[in-house]
């Protein structure tokens, strides 16, 4: 619990400089690999119902863009920041630190959905102490952590 703390700290203090260090800086995406990323385009399509919205074919295989969206016209037309999703030679990965923090509206049925879709928990979701807020860490099928979290 102490490390989601300090992960969460640690995040916010960024953003926040980042946002009052340079205005004109914002997120593009968040950039995710994996061995077989198709696959895993299908695990992010099946657990949080994204859609893929473009691909790219690079050196080293294509990079998959995801978007939200109930469609993928519904998905491309979202002006959200996209997961991309590039190949990797290993999903042997040992940093447990760099991960995608979604915001999720009912916890248990994001937990039931990942978990059909082939990821796994790496713990029960708990309380952030006094806050009301939820916060689970998922792990994807290639490897990569998932912070969930869930505001009262």
């Amino acid at each position: 619990m102490k490390n989601i703390y300090t992960i969460v700290m640690g995040v916010s203090a960024t953003l926040l400089l980042a946002t009052t260090a340079n205005a004109q800086v914002s997120l593009n995406s968040v950039r995710l690999g994996a061995k077989d990323n198709a696959a895993l385009a299908k695990f992010y399509e099946s657990a949080f119902g994204m859609q893929e919205v473009n691909r790219i074919n690079a050196g080293g295989g294509a990079e998959i863009f995801l978007n939200f969206g109930v469609t993928v016209d519904a998905a491309k037309a979202n002006k959200a920041e996209q997961v991309v999703l590039m190949h990797r030679d290993s999903d042997d990965i040992k940093d447990p630190v760099p991960h995608i923090i979604f915001n999720v509206k009912d916890m248990n049925a994001t937990v039931a959905a990942i978990k059909a879709a082939g990821g796994s928990m790496a713990g029960d979701p708990r309380p952030f102490g006094n806050t009301g807020i939820t916060i689970g860490i998922a792990i994807d099928p290639a490897g990569n952590r998932l912070e969930l979290i869930q505001r009262p």
